[in-house]
């Protein structure tokens, strides 16, 4: 079964690419993903959120504004899909994270999931939020009609796109924390958030502006908004 780990945590500064300390907290997550092998079924690291685009939709329009979504203490800084057999073995994975030592990782089942390839340095990911009265429960008609929406979306954008997922509703997320080596574990979403993540796509654009038009074009919901980060393409520092 696959699980959907979003790291996240307050917004900082990170040491400078090349710099002995950027390389040494790559060296943390090789030694994490060497410990893991097959059950990381993918991830990524995103650039600060400071560069990030969010869209929301109001009357027919999109809305476009520059930077996370404003009332969020705490953003996104990357991702895992992880192939467990259970949420307890998911658990025991993600507390390995290196960020759980000092932020949190919220697990959550995935409904579906397009697998990726490594990405590169044209690749950008659209977090999808909404507000956690406002998420669709699988199987229900409502859901189907948002597939509908969603395949329409996937129909105009194929090419571009990489990857993506769908989880299931914030009632059956696991927020857990390290602290002096102790396993911490909350029920549910990151508390901090007023919205929750409702799933993601992995697209490729040429530009921040390309990459923009394409998000615009991404059903989210009336409540909900998309997210556009840039994604690290960590192989041209190895």
């Amino acid at each position: 079964m696959h699980y959907l780990a979003t790291l996240a945590g307050p917004e900082h500064d990170g040491p400078e690419p090349g710099s002995p300390e950027f390389d040494a907290e790559v060296a943390r997550y090789a030694e994490f993903e060497q410990h893991a092998g097959a059950a990381i079924a993918g991830g990524a690291a995103l650039y600060p959120a400071d560069a990030a685009v969010t869209v929301r939709h109001a009357d027919g329009a999109a809305l476009v504004t520059d930077g996370p979504f404003t009332e969020q203490a705490e953003v996104v800084g990357g991702f895992y899909v992880l192939d467990c057999a259970d949420l307890d073995e998911a658990i025991q994975l993600a507390r390995r994270i290196p960020v759980a030592e000092t932020d949190s990782i919220e697990l959550r089942p995935v409904v579906t999931y397009f697998p990726h390839e490594n990405p590169g340095a044209d690749w950008w990911m659209a977090l999808l939020w909404d507000r956690p009265d406002a998420v669709i429960v699988p199987d229900t008609p409502e859901w189907d009609a948002a597939v509908g929406e969603h395949k329409r979306f996937g129909n105009e954008y194929g090419a571009v796109l990489r990857g993506g997922a769908a989880v299931q509703p914030p009632t059956t997320a696991t927020t857990l924390r390290v602290r002096d080596g102790e396993l911490l574990l909350t029920d549910g979403p990151f508390p901090e958030y007023t919205e929750v993540v409702d799933g993601f796509y992995l697209f490729t654009a040429p530009d921040r502006a390309a990459a923009t038009e394409i998000a615009t074009r991404i059903p989210c919901g009336a409540k909900g908004h998309v997210e556009v980060r840039q994604i690290v393409d960590l192989g041209a520092w190895e």
